[in-house]
């Protein structure tokens, strides 16, 4: 009886299934994006924020025609991307977004378009400096929800009185949305300037003028 069952069990055994081992967990590898700048100094605006960029130094594409960054990438201090970030944020609930020209400008950068246009009314001597040098001011405009340019009277960097902030020969339409841009920006830190709609100022803390030039691809 014993080796019977013995031959039985035996026999059990060769008939049952051998499982495979289960696989093991992969953690799938995330590619984190490579960040080439101090971020303690800077951060870099991208159109993934929710704005649309253009930014005309990096083309031939503006007043002096000729490329003055190498490649086109933009930054601004922190606290200003954070105050523009807001602003953006209170433009999208009204149907709207903000389009970005330029932001910091190193200061060889701001010699080229001095050598070209002499005049302080619209571009800074680079021996006193711009705030875009600093890191803190913006050129931008209003774009509708799908990045259409809104009309704002005149192209960026027209250098003419119907450039001016409080020029008012232009229909309802656009003095309203010249409104809107300046209300939004004021509320947030950022401070206009008499002879460009487009431009504004963070004004909350004070920063050094800058000569850092940011890396561009291969």
């Amino acid at each position: 009886m014993t080796l019977l069952g013995t031959g039985i069990a035996a026999s059990c055994k060769k008939e049952q299934k051998m499982e495979p081992p289960p696989e093991p967990l992969v953690t799938p590898v995330v590619q984190k994006a490579i960040v080439d700048y101090d971020t303690m100094q800077w951060t870099e605006l991208k159109a993934e924020d929710g704005y649309v960029i253009d930014i005309k130094y990096a083309t031939k594409d503006n007043f002096v025609k000729e490329i003055i960054y190498p490649c086109g990438r933009m930054f601004l201090r922190p606290k200003a991307a954070i105050a523009l970030a807001k602003v953006n944020a209170e433009l999208l609930s009204k149907g709207y977004k903000l389009k970005l020209f330029d932001g910091y400008r190193p200061k060889p950068a701001q010699q080229k378009l001095w050598d070209k246009v002499p005049d302080r009314n619209y571009v800074a001597p680079p021996s006193e400096g711009s705030m875009h040098n600093r890191g803190v001011a913006l050129d931008l405009t209003l774009a509708d929800l799908q990045g259409k340019e809104i009309d704002m009277g005149t192209p960026y960097d027209f250098f003419g009185p119907e450039g001016h902030r409080d020029y008012q020969n232009l229909s309802k339409e656009i003095l309203d949305h010249r409104q809107l841009l300046r209300n939004a920006m004021e509320a947030h830190g950022f401070q206009s300037i008499r002879t460009e709609w487009w431009h504004y100022s963070y004004t909350k803390g004070s920063y050094p003028l800058d000569e850092w030039q940011w890396a561009c691809p291969d």
